[in-house]
Parts: C-alpha cells; sequence; structure tokens
C-alpha cells in the first residue's frame, strides 16, 4: 500500500482525491437532509435557503463522482470498463468493492432524475425514490474503506470516522427531536444508526486493517466476476 501511495499515476491520485471529496460532500448532503427535515424542518424564510444548499452540495456531489469514476476507468492500471460505471458487480478489478459504489451512483443518479421530472411524478413518488439517497451513503462509505489502498492511513481512517459520526449524529438528534407517529420509521432509522458502525468497525479489523487486503479483496473475482 505505501509503494502505491508512493508511485501511483496522477489518474490513481485524481480517483481518490474525486471519490474522497465525493463522500464528504455526499456525508454534508445527507447530514443536511437528516436534520432539515420533520419537526426540525425549518421556517419558511429558511426553506429556500436550505433547499438551493442541499441542490448545490448534491450538484457538487455529482461532479466529484463523475470526476472519480473517469479518472477510475482512464487509469491503466485496473481495466475498466465504462459498463463498470452503471452495471454493478460486474468489474474484474475488487468487484464486490467497486460494485457497492457504482450501486450508490446508481441510486444517486435515479434521485437526480426523478428530481428532474418531480413535477410530473408528484411529490409522494419522488419523496419515495429521494429516500435512496440515504441507501447510497452506506454503500458509498463502504465503498470507499473496502477499495481504497489508503485506507489504513490515520489520515484516511478518521476521514471515515468523522464521515460516519456526522450521519449517526444526525439521525440520533433527528431522532430525539421526532414526534409521535411513523414508529417503523424511527426504529428502521435506529437500528441502521447502531448497525452501520458495528458492521464497519468489524469490517475494518478483519479485513482492511489487516495485513495481506489487497490480495484478498481481488479474490471476491471468483465468487462475484468469474474474472481473471
Amino acid at each position: 500500500m505505501t509503494a502505491l501511495a508512493l508511485t501511483g499515476s496522477p489518474l490513481w491520485y485524481a480517483s481518490r482525491a474525486g471519490g474522497t471529496l465525493a463522500l464528504i460532500l455526499l456525508t454534508a448532503t445527507v447530514v443536511l437532509g437528516i436534520t432539515s427535515g420533520g419537526r426540525a424542518a425549518p421556517g419558511r424564510a429558511g426553506r429556500f435557503e436550505i433547499g438551493l444548499l442541499h441542490r448545490n452540495l448534491s450538484l457538487l456531489t455529482l461532479v466529484f463522482l463523475a470526476v472519480h469514476v473517469a479518472t477510475a476507468v482512464l487509469d491503466p492500471f485496473v481495466h475498466l470498463g465504462w459498463a463498470v460505471s452503471v452495471v454493478p458487480f460486474g468489474a474484474s478489478y475488487r468487484p464486490l468493492w467497486l460494485g457497492l459504489g457504482t450501486a450508490a451512483l446508481d441510486l444517486l443518479l435515479a434521485v437526480l432524475v426523478t428530481s428532474a421530472l418531480r413535477r410530473r411524478l408528484g411529490v409522494r413518488r419522488w419523496k419515495a425514490v429521494h429516500w435512496l439517497a440515504y441507501a447510497a451513503w452506506p454503500l458509498a462509505l463502504f465503498h470507499g474503506v473496502g477499495t481504497g489502498t489508503d485506507t489504513r492511513l490515520p489520515l484516511q481512517l478518521w476521514l471515515y470516522a468523522g464521515c460516519l459520526a456526522a450521519v449517526v449524529g444526525a439521525v440520533w438528534w433527528r431522532l430525539a427531536k421526532a414526534g409521535p407517529g411513523r414508529v417503523a420509521g424511527r426504529l428502521a432509522a435506529a437500528i441502521a444508526a447502531v448497525a452501520v458502525p458495528v458492521v464497519l468497525t468489524m469490517f475494518l479489523t478483519s479485513g482492511p486493517l489487516q495485513p495481506g487486503w489487497a490480495q484478498r479483496a481481488a479474490a471476491t473475482t471468483v465468487l462475484f466476476g468469474g474474472g481473471r
């Protein structure tokens, strides 16, 4: 990992930077969406500003995702095709972990398309699809942790921890502010807020933080890609 981090190509650096910035922006978007909804929603004076910020953060996330995907595909080291950017689990290089990122991208693209068609779809249908953005966040997080060759670096670990703490903290804050009703939704959110940190910690300690993770991650090609 250290050798790659020191001698990686410019495309590798651009891909990692784009992916990292996209995760940070997606985290900010999710946190803003969680904390500004429900009983915690701002008054009319602040709804427009928060809505505009939320939309701009979402679009900026997609911009850096595009950089992340394009530079990863163009990097000759991994030999990825453009189809991998939209078809999950089809890559020959770490298909599981790349597939999680592709699935997250597909969910975000679905949110983007339905947002453009919001008036035709109606608010109820649009909101149902809009919830996919929340599902995209843990997929993107595990994609970064599982795929990133720099996951073991302290700075990267702190970044993942900060993103995780921000979203989990926002969920618990929203639950504390929630009124009566929608018990099933609140229960699901609480379970997810507990499960994601636990699963991520177990995965890190048994996977990316252990020696030989790169070889084990590549071995998933036998199960998911049937590849090289």
